[in-house]
């Protein structure tokens, strides 16, 4: 439950960006800059269950190239928002361009990033459940999570679709 609050601040921190783009209101980006602040410190406590989480993966599963794809993406998130952060400390209300820029590009790998937490926990069953499949094949394939991933599995046998 902890990734809701850094996914659900950081992508309404950009959000509220856009907001002050259009109307010209620089209460929006003031907003935004506190929820930055907060979706960093609740990003960093997720870091660190997330970390335990995927420390337990065993190595050679797809499971683990996934997570190192999430958390490493995770990590590039946060620096991108710490440095959006930083460039708004002096001007809240009227943050350089920089920092919208450090901003929507946090939040467009956010929403990769957080597919790819889906996948290790829905269709991987990471942290949910203990007798998951951590080779099962992505969920873009059209293939049942309870095949193995293989290289001849990446491609759809159309009789398993439907």
């Amino acid at each position: 439950m902890l990734v809701n609050f850094p996914l659900g601040l950081l992508v309404t921190a950009a959000v509220f960006d856009i907001v002050h783009l259009v109307t010209g209101n620089g209460y929006w980006s003031g907003i935004a800059f506190w929820m930055i602040a907060a979706g960093i410190i609740t990003g960093v406590l997720a870091a660190v269950i997330g970390t335990i989480d995927a420390l337990a993966i065993p190595s050679d599963t797809r499971a683990k190239s996934i997570s190192v794809l999430h958390g490493s993406g995770n990590a590039l998130v946060l620096v991108l928002f710490v440095v959006s952060w930083i460039l708004r400390f002096n001007v809240p209300g009227n943050p350089p361009v920089a920092a919208y820029v450090l901003s929507f590009l946090g939040a467009a790998l956010l929403g990769i990033t957080g597919w790819l937490g889906g996948e290790l926990t829905l269709r991987l069953g990471i942290g949910v459940d203990e007798g998951a499949n951590l080779n099962a094949p992505s969920s873009l394939s059209g293939l049942p999570a309870s095949q193995n991933f293989t290289e001849n599995s990446k491609v759809s046998d159309q009789s398993t679709v439907g």
